[in-house]
């Protein structure tokens, strides 16, 4: 981790204590090194930080590119690791990104299900997991889509999921293994508590 991103963890991990009594369970199941995915359900804007502090290890994101340019928040983001992603470059740019942070032996963060509460899954975590042959491991967030209220916010992550790494592999291995993980995901969901 680098020392901005340790300080600004810790001091997230203070706020969501206090204000969502958060409490993160099986941070060991993420490697301590080398390319790892981190696969999460995504309900809030506040996911991205959910994730991130109940790990040992520095989480990275793509983030889009417009955010950079925003004074003091670009400056944050791009110190807290964070890397650039041009959307109108499409899927493919962002899939370039992706593998550039693996390739440096990085853990990224991703959310298969694309945008907040979308329910529909999308194949980049298992196409990304086949061309990197990066472990997945499950993350489930819990109470973080009733932050107004104070509720607790609540992270388990799970064991790894190896997906064969295969630059070919097709649409249906890829269905296959994404809707594995979010099996996954939806199990470590229940078992910390999702209604």
């Amino acid at each position: 981790m680098t020392p901005f991103y340790r300080a600004a963890r810790l001091l997230c991990l203070v706020v969501f204590k206090i204000l969502w009594r958060y409490r993160a369970t099986g941070s060991e199941y993420v490697p301590r090194t080398g390319a790892v995915i981190i696969a999460g359900n995504h309900v809030s804007y506040l996911d991205p930080v959910a994730m991130g502090i109940g790990m040992p290890r520095q989480l990275t994101y793509l983030a889009k590119k417009e955010l950079f340019t925003i004074p003091i928040l670009g400056r944050i983001i791009v110190a807290c690791g964070a890397y650039p992603l041009d959307r109108e470059a499409g899927g493919a740019a962002g899939l370039r990104a992706a593998l550039r942070v693996l390739k440096e032996g990085k853990c990224i963060g991703i959310f298969p299900e694309g945008g907040r509460n979308t329910g529909e899954q999308k194949g980049g975590v298992a196409l990304l997991a086949a061309l990197s042959g990066a472990p997945v491991v499950p993350a489930a967030i819990v109470g973080s889509g009733n932050a107004k209220r104070l509720g607790q916010i609540r992270v388990a992550y799970g064991e790894p999921v190896t997906v064969v790494r295969n630059r070919k592999a097709d649409g249906d291995d890829l269905e296959k293994w994404t809707g594995e993980v979010m099996q996954r995901i939806r199990a470590l969901e229940e078992s910390i508590g999702a209604h």
